[in-house]
């Protein structure tokens, strides 16, 4: 994994997940500044998913449990688009808290990467 991509991507959740809050404080729904940084995050995290799938699939990098890491890799990525599915079907003030949930259980997801990236143990 890519360290310096992963703090780019903690930050660009976190400040994803403020948005999404202060936007349902302000009572407003989401629009299309929420679609752009879901869609940012979600680009920054599936990068990062590509070069360490590469890493543990091809690239010989062995993970004492790899299954749940590969699993992690794809939750990462799917829950931000999901997240702002559901909080654009219906547009109302809590949408914003939709996506900040999503992105803040992406952020989790992320640093559970973290955790299990011990490459060769």
């Amino acid at each position: 994994m890519i360290g310096a991509l992963v703090l780019v991507i903690m930050v660009a959740l976190s400040a994803t997940a403020l948005f999404g809050l202060v936007t349902t404080a302000m009572n407003r729904p989401p629009g299309p500044v929420h679609r752009v940084a879901v869609g940012i995050c979600t680009a920054l995290v599936v990068v990062q998913a590509a070069v360490a799938a590469y890493q543990v699939l091809v690239g010989g990098v062995t993970l004492p449990e790899q299954t749940t890491f590969l699993i992690y890799l794809v939750v990462a990525i799917c829950v931000p688009p999901i997240a702002l599915q559901f909080a654009t079907a219906e547009p109302t003030r809590w949408g914003g808290a939709v996506i900040a949930v999503g992105t803040i259980g992406t952020l989790v997801a992320v640093l559970r990467l973290q955790g299990l990236w011990v490459p060769g143990a």
